[in-house]
């Protein structure tokens, strides 16, 4: 029997499609991916591809949902806000786990910004929304009990992830680290104490 042929259990092969469709769509955006490439890559008819997803857009939506429940950022930082400890421990922690992460979900959300706007505001709703309002809530409580400047909370949890995020991209997608180096640690302490010089009351 050939491997176009072996019947594997449907979740299985819903796996498997995900799993060769982060790969081509990391690597050829939603553009430059289709449905059938995938098809061949997964050794499958077209049709099963619409069997576990309705559509191409669904297929990449599934596909940065799988990559959101791998990484679980938001359990990961509701873990870290509730494990206390001082402002720059918690941010650094912050930092740094996300520093660690690969960049296929990154590449993922660069390629769909570019191509498929709908797709990125949901994104954006469904998850970006809801990390920084948790973020913004840390900052909130600390500016009432007199830690950091009366500042829009919002605002300041998009410019500390806005420095993060930046050197992620630049090192992971920009070619950056093929220039240079640096230990995510070190990265993350300097970062977050850039931004707490900012925040803290009485700095500056």
């Amino acid at each position: 029997m050939s491997t176009s042929q072996v019947r594997i259990p449907a979740e299985e092969r819903r796996q498997q499609i995900l799993d060769l469709a982060t790969e081509l769509f990391a690597r050829q955006g939603y553009q430059g991916t289709t449905t059938r490439q995938i098809a061949q890559q997964v050794r499958v008819n077209e049709a099963i591809i619409f069997r576990h997803f309705p559509t191409k857009e669904e297929l990449y939506w599934a596909v940065i949902e799988n990559q959101i429940r791998i990484r679980a950022g938001r359990a990961r930082l509701e873990a870290r806000l509730a494990a206390g400890g001082s402002d720059r421990d918690v941010l650094t922690a912050i930092a740094e786990e996300l520093l660690s992460r690969d960049a296929t979900l990154s590449r993922l959300l660069l390629y769909t910004a570019l191509e498929n706007h709908e797709l990125t505001h949901r994104f954006f709703r469904t998850h970006v929304a809801q990390y920084l309002e948790l973020l913004a809530d840390f900052l909130r409580r600390g500016i009432t009990e007199g830690r950091f400047r009366e500042v829009d909370p919002l605002l300041a949890a998009r410019g500390f992830l806005g420095m993060i995020v930046y050197h992620f991209q630049i090192q992971e997608l920009f070619g950056g680290k093929r220039v240079q180096t640096f230990d995510p640690h070190l990265v993350s302490e300097t970062l977050v104490d850039i931004w707490l010089h900012g925040m803290e009351v009485g700095s500056g």
